[in-house]
């Protein structure tokens, strides 16, 4: 079955937030030195890669991505092509003229490179974009950027929009590979107790399938 594998490849040059906590693996146990099975752990933040924030990682009464609603992680997606916005937000402007189409909508920005070291210039998403899907009926939003706020953002107007309408977020996505159109989503969050986030293992799938 042909799908697009949209999560990038987590290691230790995954880019991250400056200052947050970059991937690490260390094996405990190692057959090359004569253990009889391999084992290991791994320390990162929970924000790499493809991944969903929980809505307590923006909002003091959020819950926590273990209570997150799995619905929201599958079903039609259509993805949009913006490489023509550059590094700021995206406005509802900016898609004027294209029907969406699905409750799920990723935006195409090839504005972030996965496998280089943190770019702070790239798109993101208006609470005006996100005002206005979430009242044509969408449920989940995301980009293949690091969030859809901006770098330098602290009151972060566009995570409270995603609390204001109860929609789930896809960040860190690769859709470099993907054309614009309408697939079927599959990116289910870590049932990770108390966590503010999950990295996933997001795919695109035919519609029909």
């Amino acid at each position: 079955m042909e799908y697009f594998d949209i999560s990038p490849l987590i290691g230790t040059s995954t880019p991250v937030f400056p200052g947050d906590q970059a991937y690490e693996r260390e094996l405990t146990l190692d057959m090359a030195k004569g253990a009889n099975i391999a084992l290991s752990w791994i320390k990162t933040t929970l924000h790499i890669g493809a991944h969903t924030d929980a809505p307590s990682h923006y909002h003091r009464d959020g819950s926590s991505i273990e209570l997150r609603d799995l619905n929201f992680f599958m079903g039609p997606c259509q993805v949009i092509d913006v490489t023509h916005v550059g590094p700021r937000r995206i406005m509802p402007e900016d898609i004027a003229g294209i029907a969406v189409t699905a409750e799920r909508v990723l935006f195409k920005t090839k504005s972030f490179i996965h496998d280089q070291t943190f770019q702070l210039a790239f798109t993101s998403l208006s609470p005006e974009l996100i005002d206005s899907l979430a009242r044509n009926g969408a449920v989940l939003v995301g980009l293949d950027t690091p969030s859809v706020d901006p770098e330098d953002s602290k009151d972060l107007p566009s995570h409270a929009a995603l609390y204001r309408h109860n929609l789930a977020v896809l960040e860190g996505v690769d859709l470099d590979r993907v054309p614009a159109g309408v697939y079927k989503l599959v990116a289910l969050p870590l049932r990770l107790e108390g966590a503010d986030a999950s990295p996933v293992r997001a795919v695109l799938l035919p519609l029909s399938f």
